[in-house]
């Protein structure tokens, strides 16, 4: 029996995937695995039990990740799960920033009068804006959602060009070959009328866009940042957008020293707030969280390697462990003392760390469990499960 943990409402079709045969939600302290939203844990003192964390949603600077790395406790998340969402209000608010159509709607509704219609033809240019077709959009990171915006941005009429030191061969694959690549932020920065963040933070991206870097934009470009807060210099683009330095900047992060300024859009977070990203996160959420708890396979962690092995074996083992030399051969020399055979092994590193599946023709739970205790004794192994194969014939 597993037990779960719960921060945040997680929407009750993923929280369904946990069957009650095997599942108890939020009916213990020391729970297996947690799946949350926005909920901080940095706070949050992490019992010995907890094995996983699942995020319902991409970004996890609201996990203590290198915390949770040191104790072994693997950090999932769900790229791509929301993409469509924070996609369509990247391009509706692209469109908004060209279209004062909140302005015009808000405006109607002042009038008074028999010849509304009249006072609303004689004033529209007021309204009239701008096209987004013909103009340069600049996409920095392309991801799950760049990509969609870039790919779409395009079929709009725009030029797009992107940036992404660290795109995958996955993301390339499906982004238009009419999306021109730049090889460095500057000529995005410099050359685009719309440029679009989508980069997760880290300590590399922190006010990635500063000071230095939105005066190299032109004074009439508009900034749109749906990643997180933090990319952008507050004060900087404060001081930049008063200044008319750049024209304008809109943003999901709502900020005091942001409100009521002129040119600067602030949204309560919307990005992936609709009802099937909500649904789309927590499925995935809730499938990787359980496929790890019953197999072990590890697929979609922030600090983890991807390790997969089909379970045919009464029993697998996995360690998590420092990544150092000769380990792989102390945990099957370990195991082969103990005179039990390896059905099948798979080793991932990442970083600092590694993952290590080990199948193993073993029934006998005391000597599984002998297994354990000894792999546990080497001073570079940071945590040790056994997993018990429950398909009928083990």
């Amino acid at each position: 029996m597993f037990h779960i943990k719960t921060f945040n409402a997680i929407a009750p079709e993923g929280m369904t995937r946990f069957d009650k045969e095997n599942y108890k939600i939020n009916e213990s302290e020391t729970p297996d695995g947690i799946i949350l939203r926005s909920q901080k844990l940095h706070d949050y003192a992490f019992p010995d039990s907890v094995l996983a964390v699942a995020r319902a949603g991409a970004g996890t600077n609201n996990i203590p990740v290198s915390e949770c790395t040191e104790k072994g406790i693997v950090v999932f998340n769900t790229p791509g799960a929301n993409a469509n969402a924070v996609k369509e209000l990247v391009l509706a608010s692209l469109l908004l920033s060209v279209r004062p159509m909140v302005q015009g709607i808000q405006w109607v509704q002042t009038l008074t009068g028999e010849d509304v219609e009249e006072q609303a033809e004689a004033n529209k240019k007021q309204f009239a804006g701008t096209e987004l077709e013909g103009k340069k959009l600049g996409v920095i990171g392309l991801g799950a959602i760049g990509a969609m915006i870039a790919n779409d941005a395009y079929r709009l009429g725009m030029e797009v060009t992107g940036y992404d030191p660290y795109v995958s061969v996955d993301t390339a694959w499906s982004i238009s070959r009419r999306v021109k690549r730049a090889m460095d932020i500057k000529e995005v920065l410099t050359n685009c009328d719309f440029i679009t963040i989508h980069v997760p933070l880290t300590d590399a991206t922190h006010h990635l866009i500063s000071t230095e870097e939105l005066a190299q934009m032109k004074s009439t470009a508009k900034l749109f940042n749906f990643a997180r807060g933090e990319i952008v210099d507050t004060d900087a683009i404060l001081e930049a957008v008063i200044n008319d330095k750049i024209g304008g900047y809109t943003t999901d992060f709502a900020e005091e020293k942001l409100l009521n300024v002129d040119k600067i859009t602030v949204l309560p977070h919307l990005g992936a707030s609709t009802e099937e990203a909500e649904i789309n996160c927590a499925k995935m959420a809730a499938r990787g969280l359980k496929r790890f708890l019953e197999t072990g396979i590890i697929k979609r962690s922030v600090n983890f390697p991807t390790v997969e092995m089909a379970f045919d074996a009464p029993y697998r083992i996995t360690v998590i462990n420092k990544n150092v030399p000769n380990m792989l051969g102390q945990i099957a020399s370990d195991i082969a003392s103990l005179d039990v055979n390896i059905a099948n092994m798979v080793n991932r590193g990442r970083d600092d760390h590694a993952y290590t599946l080990v199948d193993v023709d073993e029934t006998d739970p005391e000597k599984i469990q002998a297994i354990a205790d000894k792999l546990a004794q080497n001073e570079g192994v940071i945590r040790v499960r056994t997993i018990k194969n429950t398909e009928v014939g083990y």
